[in-house]
């Protein structure tokens, strides 16, 4: 019977001291590699996507100003930027044929995935209304898609001297790839934030997500970089208990 009480005092214990959050927040970022290649000479454009976070955190003090606090978000992190690149290696498909070389020219991508993210972050309390966080995220990716087209360029067949392929700027006469069947189904990365409390109930939050391996498997070869997933978040939060 002591022994089934003492069971039980711990398990209320541990149950007992959680605060609650629901979380609205937007992401704003892309997939990038880790320092710019030459072969990436400028980015043309950006454009914003309709990327939002939804989602319900617990956190509890655990010694001092130290606490723990575990999520779980659904997310859409997307991007659409035009470049200009200069013997790019790509495979991408022209009037029905599977061409493979050397690009250079105007390179569109677009990348969209909807994912479920569970962070477990470190936190520490600066100020009674201010809490730092930080700590590892695992991400389950349900839609995937990294698809693009190139235009007003050419490309070298194979090698970087190789048979030149004009690119247009029409749908009949520019290149398009679709490579979001080699994307990752797990991300894992590192999450670093801040959340600040400045009323009884609502609050706003920032947070840093940079993921750790790259959003493409690791066979795949076409793309000689590795891309990450680096996104900022930036929202509002409500907290329930």
């Amino acid at each position: 019977m002591m022994a089934a009480a003492t069971a039980t005092a711990h398990a209320e214990n541990l149950l007992t001291g959680w605060d609650y959050y629901a979380r609205l927040g937007y992401n704003i970022g892309g997939t990038a590699p880790v320092g710019i290649p030459a072969t990436i000479r400028s980015m043309n454009s950006y454009k914003l996507q309709p990327n939002f976070t939804l989602g319900l955190d617990v956190s509890k003090p655990l010694k001092g100003n130290w606490g723990v606090m575990i999520g779980l978000h659904s997310e859409n992190k997307g991007m659409k930027v035009d470049a200009t690149v200069k013997n790019y290696h790509m495979v991408m498909t022209k009037g029905g044929d599977e061409i493979e070389g050397y690009y250079t020219g105007n390179l569109v991508t677009e990348c969209e995935e909807w994912m479920l993210t569970l962070p477990v972050l470190a936190t520490y309390r600066v100020h009674k209304n201010v809490m730092l966080k930080a700590g590892p995220y695992v991400s389950y990716v349900s839609t995937r898609v990294f698809k693009g087209y190139v235009y007003d360029g050419y490309l070298r067949r194979m090698v970087p001297v190789g048979e030149k392929i004009e690119m247009g700027n029409t749908e009949e006469s520019r290149g398009t790839y679709d490579f979001s069947e080699h994307m990752r189904r797990i991300q894992v990365g590192i999450d670093v934030g801040a959340d600040w409390q400045f009323s009884r109930r609502w609050g706003a939050y920032a947070d840093l997500q940079w993921g750790l391996n790259g959003i493409h498997k690791s066979s795949f070869k076409t793309i000689e970089q590795t891309l990450y997933p680096i996104f900022g978040t930036f929202g509002v939060m409500y907290k329930l208990k």
